[in-house]
């Protein structure tokens, strides 16, 4: 059992103010810091971090060597990491208010030079008892999907930075589509209907989460977990990592939205992206249980 996740690579900007924003308007920032990010690293970090074997495929620039040993450090296997010379490391610019609402420039960079042939060599060790993960931060997630989905492997789809047409590309080869409650919203009007997924998992920030699993045509719903936000960047890539890593060893849903729901709420008290994502430990302290919400931590009786 693995994550399999071919995922952009950012390097984070944050800019603290003390609000954002307006159209035209120039404000002087409070605060400045450099870090690692991108839906796809912070995803690999968070299924790492949660205890799963985790492989990272995408691509940086030459030169930030940097990056790859801090996915390594975070327990993230690098090796199918390409480093262009021709490209920059995706990059993005982040406004965070003092309410922890933030605003984000992307820059793509080496996230969207990636060939299909690279993808699919990375992507040989794939099985039926492993889970891919993708974004729409990188090009190749339509081939990357079909490869896996043949190969049985599970494929969860964060249709993030939405855009519908990258989502009907993609959906006929996705187990689990993840979106935010906005994103669900624009993806209901432009595709209303039954959707070709075995799921839904809908996050609806501080109201919590939903799965809806479409052939038993059930709902499940987890709370979200009171907290003080201090920033809620990487959030989502938190609750989307951790609950992978769970299905990966093979939890019900119910268990991985528990468990997905506190990591991410122990992320948003804490300032920063990737970096700031819990370790499973701490995320079962958090809950207090001694690891009952993780069966995947302890051995079944």
């Amino acid at each position: 059992m693995a994550i399999w996740n071919l995922g952009s690579i950012n390097i984070d900007h944050v800019y603290r103010l003390d609000r954002l924003p307006g159209p035209g308007e120039t404000l002087a920032s409070t605060g400045h810091s450099l870090g690692l990010g991108g839906k796809g690293a912070n995803q690999s970090i968070a299924a790492a971090r949660a205890g799963a074997m985790t492989h990272h495929l995408g691509a940086i620039g030459a030169g930030d060597d940097w990056v790859i040993e801090r996915l390594r450090h975070a327990g993230v296997c690098p090796a199918a990491i390409r480093q262009l010379d021709a490209e920059v490391t995706g990059h993005a610019i982040i406004l965070l208010d003092a309410r922890a609402e933030n605003m984000i420039v992307i820059h793509p960079g080496a996230n969207t030079a990636l060939k299909a042939a690279d993808i699919a060599a990375a992507l040989t060790g794939i099985g039926p008892r492993d889970t891919l993960l993708i974004q729409n931060e990188t090009n190749g997630q339509t081939d990357a999907a079909r490869i896996a989905r043949r190969a049985g492997a599970r494929v969860i789809y964060s249709a993030a930075p939405f855009a519908v047409e990258a989502v009907r590309a993609v959906m006929e080869h996705v187990s689990i589509l993840a979106m935010n409650e906005g994103e669900a919203r624009q993806l209901f009007d432009a595709i209303p209907g039954d959707l070709p997924v075995e799921g839904l998992l809908i996050t609806r920030g501080s109201k919590g989460a939903e799965y809806r699993d479409m052939k038993a045509g059930t709902t499940i719903v987890q709370e979200a977990f009171p907290v003080a936000p201090v920033d809620t960047t990487a959030a989502g890539d938190t609750f989307a990592g951790y609950v992978a890593a769970a299905l990966d060893r093979g939890d019900g849903m119910a268990e991985a939205l528990r468990l997905a729901s506190a990591a991410a709420a122990l992320k948003v008290t804490r300032p920063g992206a990737g970096d700031a994502i819990p370790q499973l430990a701490e995320v079962l302290d958090f809950l207090g249980d001694g690891g009952r919400a993780f069966a995947g931590s302890q051995p079944r009786a």
